[in-house]
């Protein structure tokens, strides 16, 4: 009988570059979490420079000295490949894969990578595999030597190696019959969007920073079983599920795909439609990071992610998640939040709090009812169980007298 041999793809060990144009940008951080979105890549980041310039190198990304400590720094670490911290043109590419030899990645090409591992539904699917074409497009020339150089990994996944030897015109026409499809989807995702908007059920978006906790607040109110790890991008697709609100009351609570800085253009058109759940609800539940030191930096993105999808003058519930890994108390200022809860999806702290302030939230939205119902009608309480908030109600000789607060679609059917 022959032998059976297991076969594992290799992880990459890579060198994280960053270019530092001002004293006081966000460099080290960002080059902290393109450390911590390689990890989620299976690579091993093993070591991290930088150069301080003031403006990234048009042809080579970073000068010709900091190329030489770079290679240095390959050889000796006995590294696969380098990761850059910004979107490289196809230029800056091609040389600095001359220069050092070795595999040369970007930011984009690692988040679109990520994305290719974590799509799971047909429609992410189609968004990751539209995204890296379109990345793809410009940057086929000069590629090919690095893909069969390496066999695989990073950039690697997704449409894969086959694809990108297609020439221009196929990409071209995969492309546009991938805007097809995801025109179909986005079109049945109307369809189910029009279906809830008719019913009067709210419904609350939970966006955030990528790893905020979105998707642990999800399973901890719904057992919705999606999947929640300390990893950037976790979950992709987007989720909604019933809630019960205390008073009775049903909401709807959909999760959508985190948010990162300097997110790769292509996916910010690619996800619109993903994204776009957020600016049908009616509530925005911003969860954030507490104890993350760079929450307020985050906090930024986010708003600034929503403002490019149009997603403005909504109710936003900010939430601060992980108080369970704070060692003392930390003040952090939303002045774009309407409501702030202090929470810990893991423990449940503060999700009792969390729910009581959505339910005064709708509230505000809704009309107070006062009506004597008879008998013959009572199926109409059935609407306010459901909708609305009962605060009381009284069975007299002649009908059912009823005290609530209403959506001010049902209050004219009552």
């Amino acid at each position: 009988m022959a032998d059976l041999f297991e076969i594992h793809e290799e992880a990459e060990r890579v060198v994280l570059v960053g270019v530092q144009t001002t004293e006081n940008d966000d460099t080290a951080e960002s080059l902290e979490e393109l450390g911590e979105l390689a990890k989620t890549a299976h690579a091993a980041a093993l070591g991290v420079i930088v150069q301080n310039r003031e403006s990234m190198h048009p042809g080579t990304y970073i000068g010709k000295g900091k190329i030489e400590e770079v290679r240095e720094a390959v050889e000796r670490l006995s590294a696969t490949g380098i990761i850059c911290d910004d979107e490289l043109s196809p230029a800056q590419m091609k040389n600095l894969e001359a220069a050092l030899g070795c595999k040369v990645m970007d930011r984009t090409m690692l988040i679109l990578d990520i994305f290719a591992q974590h799509a799971v539904t047909r429609e992410g699917k189609i968004q990751v595999e539209l995204a890296q074409l379109k990345y793809r497009q410009t940057r086929l020339i000069g590629m090919h030597d690095a893909l069969s150089r390496l066999g695989g990994g990073i950039g690697t996944r997704g449409p894969g190696e086959k694809k990108l030897e297609m020439d221009r015109r196929l990409i071209k026409s995969r492309i546009a019959q991938l805007n097809k499809e995801l025109a179909d989807v986005k079109k049945s995702r109307e369809v189910a969007r029009s279906l809830r908007s008719k019913s009067p059920v709210p419904v609350a978006a939970i966006v955030g920073y990528t790893n905020a906790g979105k998707s642990t607040l999800l399973n901890y109110l719904t057992d919705a079983g999606v999947l929640s790890e300390n990893m950037l991008f976790a979950t992709l697709d987007p989720t909604t599920r019933n809630l019960k609100l205390e008073s009775g009351e049903e909401i709807l609570l959909t999760d959508t795909v985190g948010f990162i800085r300097k997110l790769p253009h292509h996916l910010v058109d690619a996800f619109r439609s993903t994204l776009e759940e957020a600016k049908y609800a009616d509530i925005i539940l911003h969860v954030v990071d507490a104890a993350n030191g760079e929450a307020e930096a985050q906090m930024y993105v986010v708003y600034e992610t929503l403002r490019q999808l149009g997603i403005k003058e909504k109710t936003v519930i900010t939430v601060l998640n992980k108080q369970d890994l704070l060692t003392e108390e930390k003040t952090i200022k939303d002045l774009k939040a309407d409501r702030i809860v202090k929470i810990s999806a893991k423990t449940g702290e503060g999700v009792k709090e969390l729910l009581s302030v959505v339910a005064e939230v709708l509230r505000e939205s809704k009309v107070l009812v006062e009506r004597l119902f008879s008998y013959g009608e009572a199926g109409k309480l059935a609407l306010v169980r459901k909708y609305g908030q009962l605060l009381g109600e009284e069975y007299r000789e002649d009908g059912i007298f009823v005290r609530a607060y209403v959506p001010k679609e049902i209050s004219g059917a009552l």
